[in-house]
């Protein structure tokens, strides 16, 4: 899947081998709306919709190369209930569930677990750092056991392709499978490294609010989300313009997490992702420029 200014399309390796690629466009209207321009609010509107764009490529990719169990009971009763909105609401459902998850991995038990030590080592920064490193350890092992699923290590190596593909293209070279396949995998506005980045800001916000009472700490968190994401959507933003020491320093921990989240693809995958690509280049070639 790539998103482009303009146009989003999603490319599918279909049963009999040829690449079926759909696009639609981008935002509804025929400009970009305010919450997707707004500095520190865009992140947290881009955020959720890339989730709910994210799961409906998923299904809809899967139904479309022939993988796709048969429906049960439930599946058709939704569908007979909510008809063509069905993926927009589940697709809601799945960004609802993700925030929840994220809060679970990333609040609850990294707090839960360095209050234990609280009457060892007290309040202040060591109790906020020790609590940060939980939040990688988790985001670190959830990822790694992810990479270690079959299905899920073919996801990373369609991203792989992405990337490469990718970076093809902003090197300027034709997109053959020949020119993106020695490119490199890793990329500084991936959404690995805006992941990182969250868990990065959110422990430096963190280390500011109290450890007297664990749950106020929670819920605080819990309503600094938005500002956590805000923040982190600029920083990947700024690390796509640049190439400074600043933004090398800020991007290299979610490049070096995308040796993980990203594997090396094969020419068929990299021939979808350029089919992708294709599909949503602008005409106007300063309209995608970050």
């Amino acid at each position: 899947m790539m998103r482009g200014p303009v146009l989003t399309s999603m490319a599918t390796r279909i049963p009999d081998g040829s690449i079926d690629v759909e696009t639609w466009n981008t935002h509804k209207g025929s400009k970009t709306p305010w919450t997707r321009r707004a500095p520190f609010i865009r992140g947290i509107f881009n955020m959720v919709d890339s989730m709910v764009v994210g799961y409906h490529c998923l299904m809809k990719s899967a139904e479309k190369a022939g993988v796709e169990e048969e429906p049960s009971k439930f599946d058709k009763w939704l569908e007979k209930k909510l008809g063509d909105n069905m993926m927009k609401v589940l697709g809601g459902f799945a960004a609802v569930l993700g925030v929840a998850l994220a809060a679970v991995l990333f609040i609850f038990i990294p707090t839960g677990l360095s209050s234990l030590l609280k009457p060892l080592i007290g309040t202040g920064v060591g109790l906020s750092l020790i609590e940060g490193l939980i939040k990688v350890i988790i985001l670190v092992g959830y990822m790694w056991l992810c990479s270690r699923m079959k299905d899920i290590r073919r996801v990373f190596e369609y991203h792989g392709a992405e990337h490469k593909s990718i970076a093809c293209y902003e090197a300027g070279l034709p997109l053959t499978v020949e020119n993106v396949r020695p490119q490199r995998r890793l990329h500084p506005r991936c959404g690995t490294s805006f992941l990182f980045l969250v868990v990065f800001i959110s422990i430096i916000i963190g280390s500011f609010i109290s450890w007297d009472n664990p749950a106020i700490r929670m819920l605080l968190k819990l309503l600094l989300i938005p500002v956590v994401v805000g923040i982190s959507y600029e920083l990947i933003k700024l690390a796509g313009r640049s190439d400074g020491i600043f933004t090398r320093i800020i991007s290299a921990p979610g490049m070096w997490l995308q040796h993980i989240t990203t594997c090396e693809p094969d020419d068929s995958q990299i021939e979808c992702a350029i089919a992708a690509l294709t599909a949503v280049i602008p005409e106007d070639e300063n309209a995608d420029r970050w």
